[in-house]
């Protein structure tokens, strides 16, 4: 099975809180809901496609605890993305967390790179992390992350919680595709490649 890491991100590298204002409003940030406006049918379809090739999913427990809250609720048939949600196995990454209630979860609680690197040991296809920062860098420091996709909205948000921080765990990429949207949305998807290579430019 292979690990990948799915995040919307602003032009400054802001994860936090893409899909509202309410979403994630942690460290005071209140400028949630900036992808939003630039969400379109292409989008969409592009996503629906992504999550179609999941085996299962895994999110940090913030993530979790707003898709469990909201994703139960939506039962509509041809909505592309509930069924798969809603149905698929779930993992959730969290030391605090007591309970799941979004059947069927497991909360990992201990060694969480071990754990998935026994889940990629496992046939199928995809293990997705979605929208979940902090296990996503945490998994990609290990080096444990196939595929990161990357969209990424035409908006400086300013301020909030980025998916790749100041001083992480450096790592290079390789471009496999690229996709834009008619709303300037611009889809990425990059296999890690190791250490970054690193020369002096000359002229």
């Amino acid at each position: 099975m292979r690990l990948v890491l799915m995040e919307f991100l602003s032009l400054d590298g802001v994860s936090q809180s893409p899909g509202a204002p309410d979403e994630d409003p942690s460290g005071g940030f209140d400028r949630g809901g900036w992808l939003v406006p630039h969400i379109d049918d292409a989008f969409l379809g592009l996503v629906a496609d992504w999550v179609d090739t999941a085996d299962a999913f895994l999110f940090g427990r913030r993530t979790y605890e707003n898709f469990a809250r909201d994703w139960p609720a939506i039962t509509d048939p041809s909505n592309p993305f509930a069924a798969k949600l809603n149905g698929a196995p779930k993992y959730v990454a969290s030391l605090t967390l007591q309970h799941a209630t979004w059947d069927p979860t497991a909360i990992l609680s201990g060694d969480v790179p071990s754990a998935v690197a026994e889940f990629k040991r496992q046939p199928g296809r995809e293990l997705q992390i979605h929208g979940s920062a902090l296990p996503g860098q945490s998994l990609v420091a290990a080096g444990l992350v196939d595929e990161i996709r990357l969209v990424v909205a035409p908006v400086i948000v300013g301020s909030g919680r980025r998916l790749f921080p100041d001083e992480g765990a450096p790592a290079g990429l390789r471009l496999v595709r690229h996709d834009t949207t008619p709303s300037g949305l611009a889809a990425y998807v990059y296999q890690p490649t190791g250490s970054p290579e690193y020369g002096t430019y000359a002229a």
